[in-house]
């Protein structure tokens, strides 16, 4: 099979049929062998009925209804398991993303033999307080924390080898850095490519401010991740030693200066507790203790690697 494209949705039944439609007439205007997989990620209107009509006409269209909204990431991860393309295209359902760009995307994945190439809406359409600008400071990080030379991280159309799909791990918020997953998976042709960007036409905005936020959490997280998943006691553990070595430089000055008080200058006898330095060292001890302790649980899970359900599917329109 030369395509598949992964749509995930939620409250999109106004736009649906229009999007497949039109993905119908490029594909087939190209004559590639397609599979359509769209992710209902607990809407609340008519969206999955429609994909099920769509379904029921159309053999290369597939449905996957989430019990409830578990997030764009978990969509991801479901329509990535059973994509069966060799180029897989990522799109959103809000017709903002224009099917025109599958050929060139599918081009430049089989033909220049890139491994993702992420689209780049270089003329937006949306707010420009609410998404323009927070989106360029947003990506600006993104491209400063990975090392990725890309514009936009969060375009939802992209396209990948089908390789890259079935060795990365999507769960969370993570799909905006999908790119950067792959790059820390191994690969490496990774590039980029301007797509149109278009009004929306039905509905309004699912994703608010909070994105954002949550993106740049997100991305502190793979960057960690990234250097230190497989050996969280060297992070860990190098700053429990730094507080140790804090809190018993410390606890020696106190104990020092007690004797040299003591023996030396006879002045009275002061308590420890009177002294700053022994707060000092006992909350870097402390804090020590539990960085020790966050490395050797670290370590524990990581090699434990537990298998978590992360999305719970009620429905699907193929067996």
């Amino acid at each position: 099979m030369n395509l598949s494209i992964v749509i995930p949705l939620l409250n999109e039944e106004e736009s649906l049929t229009e999007l497949y439609d039109w993905i119908v007439r490029v594909v087939q205007s190209n004559s590639y062998s397609y599979e359509v997989i769209f992710i209902d990620d607990g809407s609340t209107d008519k969206s999955w009925q429609v994909i099920e009509k769509l379904a029921s006409k159309d053999s290369n269209v597939k449905g996957i209804r989430f019990q409830k909204n578990f997030g764009k990431s978990q969509a991801l991860h479901a329509g990535f398991n059973i994509a069966q393309g060799d180029v897989i295209i990522t799109m959103d359902a809000d017709l903002q993303d224009s099917p025109d760009e599958i050929p060139g995307l599918y081009e430049m994945i089989k033909v220049q033999e890139n491994e993702l190439v992420s689209g780049w809406k270089k003329k937006r359409y949306d707010s420009k307080i609410r998404k323009n600008i927070p989106s360029k400071f947003f990506n600006w990080a993104a491209r400063k924390t990975s090392g990725l030379d890309l514009h936009d991280f969060n375009c939802g159309l992209k396209a990948y080898d089908k390789n890259v799909i079935k060795n990365i791990n999507v769960h969370g918020e993570m799909h905006r850095y999908i790119p950067v997953l792959a790059k820390n998976a191994g690969y490496t042709k990774i590039t980029e490519k301007v797509v149109t960007h278009q009004a929306r036409k039905y509905g309004i905005t699912k994703f608010g401010m909070s994105r954002f936020i949550n993106g740049f959490l997100d991305l502190i997280t793979i960057w960690f991740v990234a250097k230190f998943a497989k050996r969280p006691m060297h992070f860990f553990g190098l700053w429990g030693t730094m507080m140790f070595i804090v809190g018993f430089l410390s606890a020696f000055y106190i104990g020092l200066m007690k004797l040299l008080r003591l023996y030396y200058f006879h002045v009275p006898m002061r308590l420890v507790t009177d002294n700053p330095w022994f707060y000092i060292a006992m909350t870097t001890m402390i804090i020590g203790s539990l960085f020790f302790l966050a490395g050797f649980l670290g370590e524990i899970v990581v090699r434990t690697n537990p298998n978590i359900e992360r999305y719970k599917i009620v429905e699907k329109t193929f067996n």
